[in-house]
């Protein structure tokens, strides 16, 4: 890895975290293994930027294919535990309130309408808005085509509308 990848991947270390957060649905433990094992992929080589889009773009799809595998870990180990238990797991806990009382009414209300949307929505969403990606980047991040993102970018937008008019919150 060059000193000017070194210095760029730390320059992007505030976004980078911020969007393992999105990637790992706000779940701040996940979110820094994620980063770190993406960080992992980077140093070791297993991830090389090719110079086929913008580093910070690069970067953010390394991030989210990392964040995919770790769920499509988690998801089968569960599904073998769940074999293992007869088929019973366990549902996930529900947030506490003194975590959600921290909160501004209208974050929280942002925050229950975005967890509302598809998961591709809510993506192309947080890149564009979160980490001033265009939509052409956020697809190339994602990995779907320019047209999709643009697709789930208006359709996204649209329904979080909504969902904030019907809390009082546009």
């Amino acid at each position: 890895m060059s000193a000017d990848s070194a210095q760029q991947l730390e320059d992007l270390h505030p976004a980078s975290f911020g969007w393992a957060l999105a990637c790992c649905r706000w779940n701040r433990e996940e979110a820094e293994e994620v980063l770190q094992t993406a960080y992992l992929k980077v140093l070791d080589g297993k991830a090389r930027y090719a110079g086929r889009s913008s580093f910070r773009t690069w970067l953010f799809a390394v991030i989210h294919r990392t964040a995919a595998e770790r769920r499509r870990s988690r998801w089968l180990r569960l599904l073998a535990t769940a074999r293992w238990l007869d088929g019973h797991p366990r549902p996930a806990p529900a947030a506490t309130p003194e975590a959600l009382a921290g909160e501004s009414e209208a974050t929280l209300a942002l925050r229950l309408a975005l967890r509302e949307l598809p998961a591709r929505q809510r993506e192309v969403l947080h890149l564009v808005f979160y980490h001033d990606l265009t939509v052409e980047a956020a697809a190339q991040v994602l990995g779907i085509s320019a047209g999709s993102a643009r697709t789930h970018y208006h359709r996204g937008k649209a329904a979080l509308r909504r969902a904030l008019a019907l809390r009082g919150q546009a």
